[in-house]
């Protein structure tokens, strides 16, 4: 088992961060471009922004994942969750301990801000996470749905 580190990325991650968020986005055929990637960079190393953001890294330092979570209110249970946007560990590091060492931090994280609990969606087809997840955290009856909003419009 390799040994790791997490923590939120400094300056100097950027490019890594990038190379990181970009495999996440292959990883969900999801194009992503420089402009998109530089707003959420922006969002997550912006100290009163709600999203924030942790990396894993291996032994030597170098960034093998991230995790972006934020809170969320849940108002029919009167409290306060984090919400766990999005998790990635590069090919090579999975199974090594890395995703593990980030939810060990997104724990300590909720405890420390009073979450009652952190939640997540990933793809139904995402075997390999679901694995993991199962192991780690309940799966939900929740349906989710997404309603378009255009500009102007209704």
């Amino acid at each position: 088992m390799t040994s790791f580190t997490v923590g939120p990325p400094g300056p100097e991650d950027h490019a890594r961060w990038r190379e990181l968020y970009r495999g996440y986005a292959d990883f969900y055929q999801e194009p992503v471009t420089d402009e998109q990637l530089d707003r959420v960079w922006s969002w997550i190393t912006d100290p009163d922004h709600d999203i924030k953001a942790l990396l894993v890294r291996d032994a030597t330092g170098t960034p093998v994942g991230l995790a972006h979570y934020r809170p969320y209110f849940r108002p029919l249970a009167a409290a306060v969750a984090g919400h766990l946007d999005d998790l990635f560990v590069e090919p090579a590091a999975r199974g090594t301990g890395a995703v593990d060492a980030l939810f060990d931090a997104l724990r300590t994280i909720a405890r420390q801000r009073g979450w009652s609990k952190i939640r997540w969606i990933t793809a139904d087809d995402n075997h390999r996470a679901r694995s993991k997840y199962d192991q780690v955290a309940e799966r939900t009856m929740w349906v989710i749905y997404d309603m378009p909003v255009s500009p102007g419009g209704s």
